[in-house]
């Protein structure tokens, strides 16, 4: 016979978990638009026909950003995906009173958080990167070499 804990949750916690999955969904949803809104943007500078040679070093940066664009996109869509299963899937889960559907959830949930959670470490790895090659920089501006 298996020991098998069950967890029971009151109409307060499902209370919090129906609101928590709203507010998830409308993030989501901004984050679906963001998303939108950031491959345009991408499309329209990196990838517009219209070549002015005029331009110059802008022209060439022009399509730096375009790519710029597309990589934060594709580096946002795992997030607002997470956000959007935990949402839909809590109020599922909800509303037919089904606990594998509520853990599966709660699996977005977590991976949603640990994916901003590495994202930061690496994002603070790469200011302290920045910082320490500006700070050789000047010194080496200040040397004169």
């Amino acid at each position: 016979m298996e020991n098998q804990n069950t967890l029971y949750l009151n109409d307060l916690a499902k209370e919090a978990l129906r609101v928590s999955a709203r507010w998830c969904l409308f993030l989501a949803v901004l984050g679906f638009i963001g998303l939108a809104l950031m491959l345009l943007v991408g499309v329209f500078w990196g990838f517009s026909t219209q070549s002015n040679p005029g331009f110059g070093i802008f022209g060439a940066a022009k399509k730096g950003i375009g790519v710029f664009y597309i990589l934060c996109a594709a580096f946002y869509i795992p997030p607002v995906v997470y956000l959007y299963r935990y949402a839909t899937t809590t109020t599922e889960a909800l509303r037919i009173n089904n606990t594998e559907s509520l853990a599966f959830a709660l699996q977005n949930l977590k991976s949603h958080h640990k994916y901003l959670g590495v994202s930061m470490i690496v994002l603070i790895a790469l200011y302290i990167l920045m910082v320490i090659g500006m700070v050789i920089y000047m010194m080496r501006m200040a040397s004169g070499v």
